[in-house]
């Protein structure tokens, strides 16, 4: 039993005419998103990073050399807004972990690129990540990870399509 079975038992006990099983599974989902990012936002703080900055140093990071995006590529990977993304790019660049250079194929337009410093923070960042992650994750065995994934991936597909 966890927290959201009494709500749902409370729901049927008091509506037996509604069928409360999807708020239980949309609960749990809720829940466990909410652990998931306290979890791993203590591992971003530890370098100096939230969930937003790690995100543009990891999409510039997984680019793949010379680890440099245009602003648009950037804010395409995100679901925010060009101002938001600016503000990002803005305390990043003032923390030496990117830099704004004039794109060479269009001198209208700039490219965001990682300084050597931020190529570092980025790499021990996502080590920590990723190993943070296996072990938030240890509590199911492989084949249950790869079943829930799968039922995760058919949910998620259903609402923005694949690739």
């Amino acid at each position: 039993m966890d927290r959201i079975d009494a709500i749902t038992e409370q729901w049927n006990r008091e509506r037996p005419d509604l069928d409360v099983a999807p708020m239980g599974l949309l609960g749990r989902l809720k829940r466990l998103g909410q652990h998931l990012a306290r979890e791993t936002e203590k591992t971003f703080a530890d370098y100096g990073l939230n969930g937003a900055t790690f995100d543009v140093l990891a999409t510039l990071r997984r680019s793949g050399p010379p680890y440099s995006l245009s602003p648009g590529d950037l804010l395409d990977t995100m679901m925010i807004t060009s101002g938001t993304m600016t503000n990002r790019i803005d305390q990043l660049e003032k923390a030496g972990l990117v830099r704004r250079a004039a794109n060479p194929e269009d001198r209208r337009s700039v490219t965001i690129s990682l300084t050597g410093k931020g190529l570092a923070l980025i790499d021990e960042a996502v080590t920590a990540h990723v190993a943070n992650q296996a072990r938030i994750t240890s509590v199911l065995s492989p084949e249950d990870r790869a079943a829930l994934n799968a039922l995760l991936r058919k949910y998620l597909v259903a609402f923005e399509g694949s690739d």
